[in-house]
C-alpha cells in the first residue's frame, strides 16, 4: 500500500469517527461571569457542561474593576457573558467586550445575559447628574440579595444555556428544577428566620443592600455615605450621630470591601455592632456557595440584640 493510499485510509477513518461520535456546537459552555454570585448560580444549573470564570472577588467593588489582561483572556474564550447589569459594570465591561468578546457575546445575542433584566429594580430614575453621586437610573443593580430574584434568574439562565447548548437541553432544565425546589424550601426557612427583622432599623454604608432590607421589610435607618459613591465625612458622620442617638438602631452593615473606619466611629459613640455580611459568595469563609450566603447573612443578622441608643 502507498504512503499516499495509508494517509486517505487514516482520514477517512478520522471523518468516521467524527460523523459517528454525537456532534455538539459546545462540548463545554464557558461562561464569563462578572460575580461571584452569578458564576455560583451557573455551576449550579449548568453542572457539568459548563466552565465559569468569575471576573471579581467578595473582597472586591465591582463598580471599580480593571479590564486587564487575565479577563480579556477569559472574554475571549466565553460563549455566554452572565453580568448584573444596571450599569452595575458600566466601567469595565464595554470595554472587555469590545477589545475580546466575541460575536456570539455582544449586546442582545443570546451569549449577553444581564440579570438585572429579569427582575423588578428598585429606584429606578427618568434623570440622574453626577450631583447625585454614583446613582443607576436603572435602578439599583445589587439585586442578588433578594431569593426571589436569584429563582427567576436561575430559571432564565437554564433556558438561555438550553439554546447555546441545545444537546444538553434536558440536563439544564433538571438542574434548574432541583435547585427550584431547594431554593424555595429555603425562602421558606429564611423568611421564618427573618420574621424578628421586621421593622428594625440598620445603618448601611452603601445602599448596597437595598434588596435584603426591602424582601425582610427591615428598615435603613441612614446611610454612612453622605451619596452614593461618595466617602463618609466628618460632617455627615456628625450629623448621623446626632440623628440617630435615641433610635433603637440594630446595627451597622458593611460589606467585605468597606473601609471600616466610618462604622467603627459611629458604632463606638452610638454603642451599636457592626455586622460583617459576606454580601456574595465568597465573602467569608463560610459563604461558599449561595444557599450558605444567606444562612449566614441571616444568621449573623438574627443573632443580634436591639440596643437602645442613648
Amino acid at each position: 500500500m502507498t504512503y499516499r493510499l495509508k494517509k486517505l485510509y487514516k482520514v477517512i477513518a478520522v471523518l468516521g469517527v467524527l460523523i459517528a461520535s454525537p456532534s455538539s456546537a459546545h462540548a463545554t459552555v464557558n461562561i464569563f461571569a462578572c460575580t461571584p454570585e452569578w458564576a455560583a448560580l451557573a455551576e449550579d444549573i449548568g453542572g457539568a457542561h459548563v466552565k465559569v470564570k468569575a471576573a471579581t472577588t467578595a473582597q472586591q467593588d465591582v463598580h471599580h474593576i480593571r479590564a486587564k489582561p487575565s479577563l480579556l483572556a477569559a472574554m475571549r474564550q466565553a460563549d455566554l457573558v452572565f453580568c448584573t447589569g444596571a450599569s452595575l459594570e458600566i466601567g469595565w465591561l464595554p470595554i472587555l467586550v469590545k477589545k475580546a468578546g466575541g460575536p456570539n457575546v455582544q449586546p442582545e445575542t443570546e451569549g449577553w445575559l444581564m440579570a438585572a433584566d429579569y427582575v423588578e429594580k428598585i429606584g429606578m430614575m427618568e434623570h440622574a447628574d453626577r450631583s447625585m453621586g454614583h446613582v443607576h437610573p436603572e435602578g439599583n443593580p445589587h439585586i442578588h440579595l433578594n431569593p426571589h430574584n436569584i429563582l427567576t434568574i436561575a430559571e432564565v439562565l437554564s433556558t438561555r444555556l438550553a439554546l447555546i447548548d441545545p444537546d444538553h437541553r434536558a440536563d439544564y432544565q433538571a438542574n434548574f428544577a432541583r435547585f427550584s425546589d431547594a431554593w424555595d424550601k429555603n425562602i421558606v426557612t429564611w423568611q421564618k428566620q427573618g420574621a424578628m427583622l421586621n421593622g428594625q432599623k440598620f445603618v448601611v454604608y452603601h445602599n448596597a443592600w437595598a434588596y435584603l432590607l426591602q424582601w425582610l421589610n427591615m428598615d435603613a435607618a441612614a446611610s454612612l455615605e453622605p451619596k452614593p459613591g461618595i466617602p463618609p465625612s466628618a460632617a455627615h458622620l456628625e450629623k448621623l450621630l446626632t440623628t440617630l442617638k435615641g433610635q433603637n438602631v440594630r446595627a451597622i452593615i458593611v460589606t467585605p470591601y468597606e473601609n471600616r473606619k466610618a462604622a467603627e466611629w459611629l458604632s463606638t459613640r452610638l454603642n451599636i455592632p457592626i455586622l460583617d455580611l459576606p454580601f456574595t459568595v465568597g465573602g467569608n469563609t463560610e459563604a461558599t456557595n449561595l444557599t450558605r450566603l444567606f444562612d449566614v447573612t441571616l444568621g449573623t443578622l438574627t443573632a443580634q440584640k436591639v440596643h437602645k441608643n442613648e
